[in-house]
């Protein structure tokens, strides 16, 4: 029994040793590339945290407020997905690319050692993105930490780490520059969201980005799908194109369901709450800015006031 765990141990080493070996030697130099258990650790530190430590932590504090920060925070994931939309493009998608079967350019010229540094920049981006379900464990914004934004945050950034040390640029490169674009319209939204009840007129198309969201991933998928009708294609890499299809069409299943519960079954649509009066008279609430609904009523009680706060 010794012997056979140690069969697989040694395999299993094997297995690990031979994978390291086929990382872009030119990626070696980058934070967080030469081995993926410093990455898998952050992951697994985000998910103990999001599922456990944070709830447990906030369950009998006041949710933080962190306005200005997630200003700042959005504002410069806008900022910093414009500079990767930019360095994609001009480290080929809008100079050599042709748009159909672009092989990873492994040599070491200046526009090749671009498109590495930006394939990075890409991936790391995701890990800063992990900020986003803190905010929401820390402002106790329970019913955002869905699975599926859980699963976007974590699973994802694992399986891109893979993408950009095997293979960073050619055609599987696109779903990046597509994911980033559609980030500077997504942070910008939250950006105006977090700047206060001022800006809200200014959020009429929030129910759009999920639209744009599908259309990511429509776009992605149609682009992968060419390799299955070209006749020959030098790209180096399949698995990631057949694992990119899957996921743009795995998660345009997803947000495809999202849209419908949101907002074709208004989960999500605005809702003016209507509370019971004791003496049987319909009050609809009012938000104030103390965030407290209140009611025209008279003679209640005190613990009825109690629950109207409360709710």
């Amino acid at each position: 029994m010794l012997r056979e765990i140690q069969e697989i141990g040694s395999h299993a080493m094997d297995i690990y040793n031979y994978l390291l070996a086929g990382i872009d030697p030119r990626l070696k130099e980058y934070p967080m590339t030469q081995t993926p258990i410093t990455m898998s650790a952050i992951l697994l530190c985000y998910l103990f945290f999001v599922l456990y430590l944070g709830p447990r932590m906030m369950a009998n504090r006041k949710p933080f407020q962190l306005k200005e920060a997630m200003i700042v925070y959005n504002f410069s994931l806008v900022a910093l997905s414009i500079i990767i939309v930019y360095e994609f493009l001009m480290s080929g998608w809008a100079t050599t690319y042709t748009w159909r079967c672009d092989p990873v350019d492994t040599s070491n010229s200046p526009q090749a050692l671009r498109m590495v540094r930006v394939a990075w920049l890409f991936w790391f981006s995701k890990i800063i993105e992990l900020i986003d379900t803190v905010f929401f464990v820390l402002r106790k914004k329970h019913g955002q930490v869905t699975f599926l934004h859980i699963f976007h945050h974590s699973f994802m950034p694992w399986t891109w780490w893979w993408g950009i040390v095997y293979a960073p640029g050619g055609m599987g490169s696109f779903h990046a520059m597509v994911n980033s674009a559609v980030h500077i319209i997504m942070y910008f939204y939250y950006g105006l969201s977090a700047a206060g009840p001022r800006f809200q007129k200014f959020l009429w198309w929030k129910k759009y980005m999920t639209a744009i969201q599908l259309t990511q991933f429509v776009l992605v998928s149609l682009h992968a799908t060419q390799y299955y009708f070209m006749h020959s294609c030098d790209y180096q890499f399949p698995m990631i194109l057949h694992l990119i299809w899957m996921y743009g069409t795995f998660f345009f299943v997803l947000f495809s369901n999202f849209w419908i519960q949101a907002y074709v079954r208004g989960k999500r649509l605005p809702k003016q709450d209507v509370k019971q009066c004791q003496n049987g008279t319909a009050v609809h609430g009012k938000r104030h800015e103390n965030g407290v609904n209140h009611g025209a009523s008279n003679g209640n009680s005190g613990s009825h006031v109690s629950k109207m706060k409360k709710a």
